[in-house]
């Protein structure tokens, strides 16, 4: 889950340091000052080579480095391909053991060209477990069920299959010549125009998954334990084998190795067997005993060590697929035993038993983080431990659910049951207690948990010392919502009533306080917005509080302050919350608000908070600096610094939110500064100024009069919170600046978006990324009936027709997502994957009347079933599923959708809907799958078919738990990353690059090889080694981008779309033609499956695979997609854009190659225009095309000539040769940096000069070793045309924050 908005909002809080003003991380602060220079350098100790001396094979060198552990060695060696078999042993150095988990640095005499001896070591059953699962994770490591299965991390990707292997040298090797003749034609499904969608090639068969198959079976032996008498012999456990020969062998582990015994499946004898070979391994046992191992197993580690890295590697969160092949279930000792134990004799190897999570999660919370080194260390322990807990939560509410956990509260009714497991607290989400009865139960009791996350993640980010929050996961899973919290030491001896210090228990009724608490909550209200405020209580006295009231304080047993329900962190939605005599602006009741919605718990986003705080700021500015400034015309004298200035500089702009950027841009934030200097330079002590300032903070609804301070008081419109007398003017204000906020939301924010969205400023191209764009701004999902609303009414509605389509689709599955919720609720676990294939057969199959298949009756024990006590949770009518029906349902997702999003659907059935909207259903059923957790088999549905349903129980492979968590920020990382753009931005390409580089050490060693901001941080440093000509470079990084967007967000979301498209073009200029083809296709491919055609980014796609047709001759395939680019583009852009003008010029090339003269100045012509009345006569680009309509005239003539004479002379004539031009490949890179808008990565037209001469100086030297003619060479260093910052590739995104942009 990707938090928005709130990661900025904690980096500076921790220093204390106040925010200045800053826009876009334009005027970041640069870490590159001297300290944060030298903690880097700390950091960065040099690596040094010591030499590894292992039993068996030859020495070799090893590369270390000194802030590394002895541990990781370790790793390193059971990962090499030759020492992969050992896991038990030890490193000596002079005959010392070291310690598994010291620093090498701390060894002492460790140096370079140290010798490190491998010394084998005796096992211990735990030992030998280990052993045994390493060697059972060797021979599975090709095998990708388990990221099919979402399990242990892992994911797939399949970025391999599409460029045969690594990219690196190998893949030049393989493809270095230009014109290797390559099979470009596309499978039939991806050229333009193609109505099919078939679902297979998402996921097409990796050659290396046809595993080798090395043993038949390996498993534990029904002989285990070994006895007494054979454990004082040595004995820790059997094992039972079947090698690929058919041979049965029974093997003992003992604590010297492993050896065959005597032992068959029926008969005891723990005796060794001949041969008598005792090996300290399992795989040299196996070898030895069988053939076929030994060479499979050989090829096996080969083959495992040439993936690429980050194929391999545990992603730090599960990402599940939704569709998966067919895949026979093996036989697998570990797999059975991981699923019966929780693990815990070896959680992650820890000593000890289950984890105590909460203490974990405080206890590196209070890691010390004065410096960096410090930092790192602390920010990497907390992300492990989240990423950790969020691992054990999901597993055990899914075991929750699944019934397999005992409750603490057996004896009360299903709903109302809570369950300890694993250190972990699980509670379900039904209104327990009338607790939610004026919120509105059951369904603000399902909201509740979100909002809380919601809470405990922006505390977090806020990160003030010594207030804790829960660890907290939210898990949805067959249809229920379950809560995981890490426990607070004691809580679970003493009554709530006793334990709460700070809070309340019963919404405001009793209401208690704690100055400790007033005053750790006093720290978070400046970043929060959070104004501290008193309430009454139910004997009337006054309590003061700094949150929610249900906002609880406790302390634990520990003796630390914990802080929890943090549902009403953010202050009432007033649009969806109807208040009996309060009447709401203009703007919002023109817009029917409010609507009463199912829930009183609905609050606005912290990023509208930000926003709307940010929109104030510039406007108190404004009044204040304009008045000032009127005074200081009128007085001309020389005055001193203010005192109150120092605060309203500093303070004033807490925060630039994602959403204000584009309203308030670049040239904007200058004339704010200017005015708080201003403002600051004034007097303070002239009263007049300072009724100038007073007069401004009223107007805005500042709660200082002093300077610009706006806070909200989180209990305004609370039921059953009541405010003291004496607060009534307050209470009244805040009132107010609800109201503002609210109407804010629809007035400013909704248009932006809808702006946005028509400029191509956001491109969001799936249901995630809409909900992505629309909560940056602070809008939450509820008003998505309202952004359509904006989108049918726009004068530019044609611009904004994919807008439309995501939008209903994602109103269509989320209504889908609500009704499927209940439903599954209602499904006992034996019939749940015929209960989910019809629901999916009467939410999107044709077949008018779908029976649903009951399980089958002779097993329906019709006896036992009525003694069953513990059904699961409101499990009542046990088949009421099977009687619905498709038009019922899509009756109800209507009605929902009105009800909900306040939209009217205009169909009543999924073809309706389809036909309508232009939707497809294997978009639908990619995104209600995503929605829901379904997992269906991988085969082409036939959907439309009216004679047979499209979905058969079959067809459900699994059901995924959906799960909500904190990911905890890397800061430092975050500032440097930032800072290299704003380097980049100013022209210096190469302290960028070095910032960037360093950016991504630290995320490294913060979040380990994977995450999105890793990503987002490869994805940048390809783009600027490919601006600065290294291609090799940019490939590497791409390539990881690649394979970490595929891992991380999906194989086929739309940010693996975009990487795949980036790392086409470097392909492209590496001279890996059908590489670069290959990859276009597959992005394609992906388009039209997660939205189809009609895309403006599909315009950026087919002008790629155009391109490099063109470059290929294949001129009539390229003709397809450069016409199908130049109508998009015409669709979505306008007809008289300079996109659209580019368009008709690629076209233009690609008939001149084909000597059609007559349709390329047709063309050429259309484009000419656009440029003359866009930039006029006199620029470049007009220049340029009009020189090129001449060059063609000429061609065209000259043509004619030639056929004129061949008509009179006939055969004799005397033909001077004609040539034609095929472009050549710099030609055509030329054009591919241009419409992917490569030079211009997310600039400001200003920084654009400083690049320009930079770039201009490369061209040149390239140019001139290309000494190619110079007719389109303006093209790509020219910054007005296509450089606008909207062109496609270049996301506006990308400039504030790693989280991926789209």
């Amino acid at each position: 889950m990707l938090l928005n908005g709130d990661c900025s909002e904690s980096l500076k809080k921790e220093e204390g340091v106040a925010e200045p003003p800053r826009e876009n991380g334009l005027d970041e602060t640069e870490p590159g000052d001297e300290a944060t220079g030298q903690e880097v350098i700390v950091i960065q100790d040099t690596g040094f080579s010591v030499k590894i001396l292992a039993p068996g094979i030859e020495p070799f060198s090893l590369q270390v480095s000194p802030q590394e552990m002895v541990q990781e060695i370790h790793q390193v060696l059971m990962d090499r391909e030759d020492t992969c078999h050992r896991t038990c042993f030890s490193l000596h150095l002079d005959g010392n053991m070291l310690d598994h988990f010291s620093e090498l640095r701390s060894v002492e005499g460790l140096q370079e060209g140290s010798v490190l001896r491998v010394v084998e070591e005796p096992y211990t059953v735990r030992e030998a477990r280990i052993h045994v699962r390493h060697v059972r994770d060797l021979l599975k490591s090709l095998d990708p069920s388990d990221a099919f299965n979402g399990v242990d991390c892992n994911s797939l990707s399949f970025l391999s299959v599409f460029t045969d292997g690594d990219l690196g040298d190998s893949g030049k090797r393989k493809k270095g010549l230009e014109m290797d003749p390559i099979d470009c034609t596309p499978p039939e499904y991806i050229l333009p125009g193609s109505r099919e969608r078939p679902l297979c090639p998402l996921q097409p068969q990796n050659r290396d998954w046809k595993p080798l198959q090395c043993l038949k079976v390996l498993t534990m032996s029904g002989w285990n334990p070994p006895p007494g008498n054979r454990k004082m012999h040595g004995d820790l456990m059997y094992l039972f084998v079947i090698t690929a020969e058919d041979r049965q062998v029974s093997i003992t582990a003992s604590t010297r190795g492993f050896y065959l015994n005597q032992s068959t499946a029926y008969h005891f004898n723990p005796k060794p067997a001949s041969p008598r070979f005792l090996s300290h391994s399992l795989v040299e046992l196996l070898n030895q005993i069988s053939p076929t191992f030994k060479k499979n197993f050989a090829l096996l580690q080969k083959k495992r060590v040439q993936r690429h890295p980050f194929e391999r590697i545990a992603t730090p969160f599960q990402v599940y697929s939704w569709t998966a092949p067919q895949a026979e279930h093996a036989m697998d000792c570990v797999r059975a035993e991981d699923a019966y134990t929780s693990r815990l004799g070896y959680e992650e190897h820890i000593p000890g038993q289950t984890r105590d999570w909460n203490e974990e999660l405080q206890t590196t919370r209070e890691l010390p983080r004065k410096n960096l080194p410090e930092r790192l260390l602390r920010e990497r322990a907390i992300f492990k431990v989240h990423s950790d807990f969020t691992a054990a939560a999901t597993r055990g509410a899914m075991a929750v659910i699944d019934g397999n956990v005992m409750a603490i509260n057996p004896s009360e009714e299903t709903k109302m049951q809570m369950f300890i497991w694993n250190n972990i607290f699980f509670s379900l989400g039904f209104d327990v207690r009338d607790h939610y009865k004026d919120f509105g139960g059951d369904v603000a009791a399902y909201v509740a948990p979100t909002n809380d996350l919601n809470g405990v993640r922006t505390y977090n980010a806020v990160d003030v010392e010594g207030l804790y929050t829960l660890g907290t996961v939210v898990v949805d899973y067959r249809g229920y919502r379950v809560t995981a919290q890490s426990i607070i030491p004691g809580i679970l001896e003493r009554d709530q009533e006793q334990s709460v210090i700070y809070g309340s228990i019963d919404f405001g009724k009793t209401v208690v306080s704690h100055p400790r608490y007033l005053e750790l909550l006093e720290r978070t209200s400046r970043p929060l917005k959070i104004l501290r405020h008193r309430v009454l209580n139910d004997r009337d006295e006054e309590v003061e509080l700094c949150s929610s009231v249900e906002c609880k304080g406790i302390i634990g047993n520990d003796g630390r302050h914990y802080i929890l329900d943090l549902l009403r962190t953010f202050p009432p939605d007033l649009n969806f919350l109807p208040v009996p005599g309060e009447d709401l602006p203009e703007e919002c009741t023109r817009a029917g608000f409010p609507r009463a919605h199912r829930h009183k718990l609905c609050c606005l986003r912290q990023e509208l908070v930000d926003a709307f705080v940010e929109h104030r700021y510039l406007l108190f500015m404004k009044l204040a600096a304009l008045q000032l400034m009127q005074q200081k015309a009128s007085k001309m004298e020389t005055t001193t610094s203010m005192d109150d200035g120092g605060p309203l500089s500093s303070e004033a702009k807490p925060e630039v939110s994602a959403g204000a950027e584009e309203g308030s841009s670049a040239s904007g934030l200058a004339k704010v500064k200017e005015l708080a200097e201003t403002i600051a330079s004034d007097d303070g002590a002239d009263p007049r100024s300072r009724e100038v300032i007073c007069n401004a903070c009223k107007a805005v609804g500042s709660i200082s009069s002093t300077a610009f301070d706006i806070r909200f008081n989180p209990d305004i419109f609370s039921p059953g919170v009541r405010f003291p007398e004496s607060c009534q003017e307050e209470v009244r204000d805040q009132k107010q600046l609800l109201k503002d906020a609210a109407a804010f939301l629809l007035s400013c924010q909704i248009p932006g978006l809808v702006k946005d969205c028509t400029d191509h400023a956001v491109l969001p191209m799936d249901g995630a990324t809409l909900a992505e764009v629309m909560r940056q701004r602070g809008i939450n999902m509820r008003y998505l009936g309202k952004v359509l609303d904006l989108v049918l009414r726009s004068p530019t509605r044609d611009q904004l027709d994919h807008i439309y389509k995501i939008g209903i689709g994602e109103l269509i599955t989320r209504s889908a997502k609500h009704i499927f919720k209940t439903y599954l609720q209602g499904v006992e676990l034996s019939g749940l994957s015929a209960a989910i294939s019809h629901f999916l057969n009467c939410f999107l199959s044709s077949y008018p009347n779908p029976v649903a298949h009951l399980p089958a009756d002779e097993l329906l024990s019709k006896k036992r079933n009525k003694r069953r006590k513990n059904r699961p949770p409101g499990a009542t009518d046990n088949t009421a599923w099977a009687v619905m029906t498709p038009q019922e349902l899509w009756k109800n997702i209507c009605q929902e959708a009105k009800n909900y999003f306040d939209f009217s659907l205009e169909c009543e059935s999924v073809d309706q809907a389809v036909e309508t909207y232009g939707l497809q259903k294997i978009t639908l059923l990619r995104e209600i799958s995503l929605k829901t957790g379904i997992q269906i088999l991988l085969k082409e549905y036939s959907f439309d078919s009216r004679h047979k349903p499209a979905f058969t129980e079959e067809d459900v492979l699994n059901i995924f738990p959906v799960v909500k968590h904190v990911s905890p920020k890397a800061s430092d990382a975050f500032h440097f990353f930032q800072s290299g753009q704003a380097k980049v931005q100013q022209g210096f390409l190469k302290e960028g690059c070095e910032l960037i580089n360093e950016a991504l050490n630290l995320f490294n060693n913060v979040y380990g090889a994977m995450h999105v901001e890793i990503c987002a941080c490869l994805r940048l440093l390809a783009r600027l080694h490919y601006i600065m000509g290294d291609y090799a470079e940019a490939l590497s990084n791409q390539q990881k981008a690649v394979l970490m967007s595929e891992r991380v967000m999906g194989i086929e979301h739309p940010n693996t779309i975009q990487e795949y498209m980036h790392l086409a073009l470097y392909c492209f200029a590496s001279s890996q033609l059908s590489t670069a083809l290959s990859l276009l296709y597959r992005a394609r491919y992906l388009m039209l499956l997660v939205f189809g055609e009609d895309h403006p980014e599909m315009a950026l796609l087919d002008n790629n695979i155009g391109l490099v047709l063109h470059g290929v001759m294949e001129y009539d395939l390229s003709l397809r997609f450069l016409e199908n680019a130049l109508a998009v583009s015409t669709k979505y852009h306008g007809p008289k854009s300079l996109k659209v003008a580019l368009s008709h010029h690629l076209v233009a090339r690609v008939y001149e190659s084909k000597a059609e003269f007559r349709s390329a100045l047709q063309h050429e012509k259309e484009g000419y225009t656009i440029y003359k009345t866009q930039l006029g006569e006199d620029h470049e680009k007009t220049k340029e095309s009009s020189e090129y309509l001449k060059c063609l005239t000429q061609q065209a003539v000259a043509l004619q000539r030639t056929m004129n004479e061949i008509y009179r002379n006939g055969p004799s004539a005397n033909i001077p040769p004609l040539k034609f031009t095929a472009p050549s490949m710099a030609s055509v890179l030329e054009q591919l940096n241009v419409i992917n808008g490569i030079l211009f990565i997310p600039l400001s037209q200003k920084d654009l000069e400083n690049l320009k001469a930079e770039v201009a100086r490369r061209h040149q030297l390239q140019e001139a070793s290309r000494n190619r003619d110079k007719a389109e060479e303006p093209m790509a260093t020219d910054p007005e045309p296509e450089g606008s910052p909207e062109v496609p590739g270049t996301q506006p995104g990308t400039a504030q924050d790693p989280a991926p942009s789209l």
